[in-house]
């Protein structure tokens, strides 16, 4: 049956093989053979290049489908990449076939019309999404609508090397206390990163007495107001940072670097395993453990998305839907492999699929679901590009 599919769609008209129904999924599976697809997803960890690699691997051996992961540093990279193609006119053969997105780059990409869909709900391992319990239909506020689907869940967490810090810090004012104590023991990555603009975002969101106005677009009228606790913070952490604040990692992987050469004694994540991977990996000291601020930290999920333009949309969601399969999400959530928190609802599974969830070793230094604690929703994505700009301007090296 398959094969008579493949023979069918292989005769018809080009334009119908460019908008497979994400509905007929016999019929997208069919399509989606023989196809690459080009997946532009950050490159920048070893341990998630690796399994990136290992889903193509299994995508070959399953579907007949190519998957190729195209290494970016920036993911506003490949936003860039299709609008450019689209203002050029180039609506079909898109050099981006699948992106590992999030926030402001999908709330860009959604409204500018740059992407396919709506896809998600429709693909078959979407019945296990946990959408009750996590924010899988929103993205930094913004409602995904089926133009994005998820395929891991993060939360920020702080790691410690409990032979130099034994103990947690419960606030940014509690970590303030303890850099004026430890003098350049502490840095984050560098903004625009993702992860240093997340620190500036956790930052705000633990300091503001006005958590409300950051689920809203940012406004001229009160942007001054809600983030100057951020900035009175930051104009008395900087100089406490690792090199004075003259100089700072340019990624999460260098800043693990850093801990483990023991230069600094604090760090962040925005993934709870990512510590136990590490030690696990031989990146970490076994010294290192996590921790959550008492009032909670930001969490979301990572999703991916699919350009309008791509001429591989059944492959596309061939690897999404298989990055929702209980296989990969127990892969994924191995310590060994990458600590990422899982997108399903457990009780949905099989007896088999749960059972293997449940008895999964999440290793020495992740919290417990229960310890992990109140998860902070993530601001607007609009908070986000406007504190990394004024970042920029106020501490960006050479600034």
């Amino acid at each position: 049956m398959k094969r008579m599919l493949s023979l069918a769609l292989a005769l018809a008209p080009l334009t119908a093989l460019a908008t497979p129904d994400p509905t007929d999924w016999d019929a997208v599976v069919a399509q989606a053979e023989g196809q690459i697809v080009h997946w532009h997803a950050w490159g920048g960890s070893t341990a998630t290049n690796d399994f990136i690699s290992w889903v193509g691997t299994r995508l070959a051996e399953d579907y007949d489908v190519t998957l190729t992961h195209v290494k970016l540093e920036n993911t506003a990279d490949a936003v860039t990449r299709v609008l450019t193609e689209k203002s050029a006119g180039q609506d079909t053969d898109g050099a981006v076939d699948l992106i590992w997105i999030n926030g402001a780059n999908f709330a860009a990409m959604k409204d500018a019309d740059l992407l396919f869909g709506p896809y998600a709900e429709a693909l078959p391992n979407w019945k296990f999404a946990d959408t009750d319990g996590k924010t899988l239909q929103h993205d930094f506020t913004v409602a995904t609508e089926g133009y994005e689907s998820p395929w891991a869940m993060a939360q920020v967490v702080f790691m410690h090397d409990t032979a130099d810090l034994p103990e947690r810090l419960g606030s940014m004012p509690e970590l303030l206390d303890w850099a004026r104590a430890h003098p350049g023991r502490f840095t984050y990555p560098q903004p625009p990163d993702f992860l240093g603009t997340t620190f500036l975002k956790q930052a705000l969101v633990d300091l503001s007495t006005d958590p409300k106005a950051l689920s809203q677009p940012v406004s001229e009228e009160t942007y001054t107001e809600v983030t100057a606790p951020l900035w009175e913070f930051l104009e008395e952490l900087t100089p406490l940072l690792w090199r004075e604040g003259r100089a700072y990692p340019q990624s999460g992987p260098r800043q693990l670097q850093l801990m483990n050469d023991d230069e600094i004694d604090l760090a962040i994540s925005f993934s709870p395993g990512e510590a136990s991977t590490a030690i696990a990996n031989f990146q970490l000291p076994e010294s290192v453990r996590t921790f959550v601020l008492d009032k909670g930290t930001i969490g979301n999920a990572s999703f991916v998305a699919i350009p309008y333009n791509s001429d591989s949309k059944a492959a596309a969601m061939v690897v999404a839907n298989f990055l929702m399969s209980p296989e990969a999400q127990l892969k994924a959530q191995d310590p060994a492999v990458l600590g990422y928190g899982t997108v399903l609802d457990i009780n949905a599974l099989s007896v088999q699929d749960r059972a293997a969830f449940r008895t999964l070793d999440l290793g020495v230094a992740t919290l417990s679901p229960e310890d992990l604690g109140v998860v902070q929703a993530e601001p607007h994505p609009s908070w986000m590009t406007r504190i990394a700009e004024d970042w920029v301007a106020r501490y960006g090296v050479g600034n």
